[in-house]
């Protein structure tokens, strides 16, 4: 079973909060000697003492479900230590007695800070011990492979690829699907990329940069084209800051341990991302995390899709296309702004990939109530959706945030679609759809709502008003529609509410469903015992 910390401990972002696995639970000065020896440094490590108390419950919880990741920080190692390997052409050269060279290959085979420059028609190999932590400082470097991994990490213990100042570096690769490292960037370690200079990595075989450990983006202005992912790391993925544009011919962001249900998660703490792919844009095993940063993504898949959570509580995120825009059993909305746009069901809180309970043109997985949940507790959230605007094969519970849903025009589906329920008890909802599934909270939400058969088209004019002619809220349709719940606190049930679009008015009372939908319940969101 996964192991889950039902505890509200708003966990780590002092920096970046990951912990080395080869290390004891001690915590670590942020600033390091630049003496310090380069065989082995310890890496970061998360401690009581990292709690930010900034970060919400719901992340928090699946953060501290999770096991800790390993980072490599500039802080623990130093430029002046620096060995030097100069790249030319078919082969290199270097005076350190940690490197190697045999024809176009060059092998690192010890602890250390090694600086890269020029350019190379062949491999980077990093061969250290077990025990070993080992830098490469990109400086002006072109690594260029036609076989197999550009940069490969066979054996280390934490490897970092820092960028240097105003640096710019390429690696280019033709891995194959079937080979033993099967990225331009491999490490069987784990990886971090940091720095402030500029990294292009382009591999037409598979995966961009991929780690069988952690992988660690905490810096740097890095473009990735895969032919499959573009970032993988397979114990965790984790991005705390830097510039990232990610094309991708599978997964832009991608964790897939399955053998530890407390690794294979993503986690988004910073940065910018900008990622197209053709199947998923962030694909977790088991949690996606998202708590800062600014994130855009284009997909043909999902958007965002976990097997188990998925929580969003700080950041920026767009999903401007996608199949679902984010899916998974467990989703929790709690802070920063979403935007999502989808061409089915735009939040789908389902099973799993094979379980749909709201897909264009039928009841999906039926109307049972199967356990998934959707979590809105706080942060704004706009959805575009062709499907199920806010979907749940389980529960949709709100307390808080601003959401606002532009449903389907079709009457298989519905702005919003619950097979357990909608409770309401805070914060501000409006669902613009069609009138054939259309579905309102429940009758006992403390929350009180409205529902009004009120059809309209793109660009038309949606007013709540109370009994004097208040204006409470006023939205702009995206499409057309013949259905509006809204819920606020503004909202007292039993009291009479007027709903327009473009002036024509139509008198509804809050807390009574209208009939003639297909809702959960009968009529327009069925109110439920």
């Amino acid at each position: 079973m996964r192991r889950v910390i039902p505890l509200a401990l708003p966990l780590a972002l002092a920096g970046l909060v990951l912990a080395g696995c080869a290390v004891t639970a001690q915590p670590v000065s942020s600033t390091t000697s630049s003496t310090a020896p380069t065989s082995v440094v310890e890496s970061s490590v998360q401690t009581t003492s990292d709690i930010d108390s900034t970060i919400p419950a719901a992340a928090a919880e699946l953060l501290a479900a999770n096991a800790d990741g390993t980072v490599v920080n500039d802080d623990e190692w130093s430029i002046a230590d620096a060995e030097t390997i100069t790249l030319s052409g078919s082969t290199a050269s270097s005076d350190s007695a940690g490197v190697t060279i045999d024809g176009s290959t060059v092998t690192i085979t010890a602890a250390g800070v090694y600086q890269l420059s020029g350019a190379l028609d062949g491999n980077v190999v990093v061969a250290a011990p077990d025990d070993a932590q080992v830098i490469l400082l990109l400086d002006d470097a072109t690594i260029a492979s036609t076989s197999g991994s550009a940069i490969q990490v066979v054996t280390a213990d934490d490897v970092a690829i820092n960028l240097a100042a105003g640096s710019t570096n390429t690696v280019t690769a033709a891995s194959s699907a079937d080979a033993d490292a099967s990225a331009a960037i491999y490490a069987d370690s784990d990886l971090t990329v940091s720095g402030s200079g500029a990294l292009t990595v382009t591999d037409t075989g598979n995966d961009g940069i991929s780690a069988t450990d952690d992988l660690a983006i905490i810096g740097g202005t890095i473009t990735v084209d895969a032919a499959d992912d573009a970032l993988r790391g397979k114990d965790s993925l984790v991005v705390e800051d830097g510039t990232l544009t990610l094309t991708a011919g599978g997964d832009a962001l991608k964790s897939d341990q399955t053998d530890d249900a407390t690794q294979g998660y993503v986690w988004i703490a910073g940065g910018t991302i900008t990622a197209t792919a053709v199947d998923d844009g962030i694909d977790a095993w088991t949690d996606a995390l998202l708590t800062g940063g600014t994130v855009s993504l284009a997909t043909e898949d999902d958007g965002i899709h976990s097997e188990i959570a998925l929580a969003i509580s700080g950041g920026d995120v767009t999903i401007s296309r996608s199949n679902e825009g984010i899916e998974s059993g467990d989703i929790r909305i709690a802070g920063g702004t979403t935007h999502v746009t989808s061409s089915d069901d735009g939040i789908n809180a389902s099973g799993g990939t094979s379980t749909d309970s709201g897909s264009s043109g039928g009841m999906g997985g039926g109307m049972q109530d199967t356990g998934e949940s959707l979590t809105i507790s706080g942060g704004t959230l706009v959805v575009d959706a062709a499907g199920d605007g806010l979907d749940s094969n389980g529960s949709i519970t709100m307390t808080g945030g601003d959401v606002t849903v532009y449903g389907p025009t079709q009457q298989g589906n519905g702005a919003l679609d619950s097979n357990g329920g909608i409770d309401v008890s805070g914060g501000t909802l409006v669902a613009i759809g069609s009138t054939g599934m259309a579905e309102s909270p429940d009758e006992s939400s403390a929350q009180g709502w409205l529902a009004a058969t009120a059809s309209g088209s793109a660009g038309s004019t949606v007013q709540i008003m109370d009994a004097a002619g208040t204006v409470i809220a006023e939205y702009t349709a995206t499409k057309t529609f013949g259905s509006v719940v809204f819920t606020s606190s503004a909202i007292t049930d039993g009291q009479t509410y007027t709903v327009t679009v473009d002036g024509a008015a139509t008198s509804v009372t809050a807390g009574v469903a209208v009939a003639g939908g297909m809702g959960m319940g009968g009529g327009m969101g069925g109110g439920r015992p």
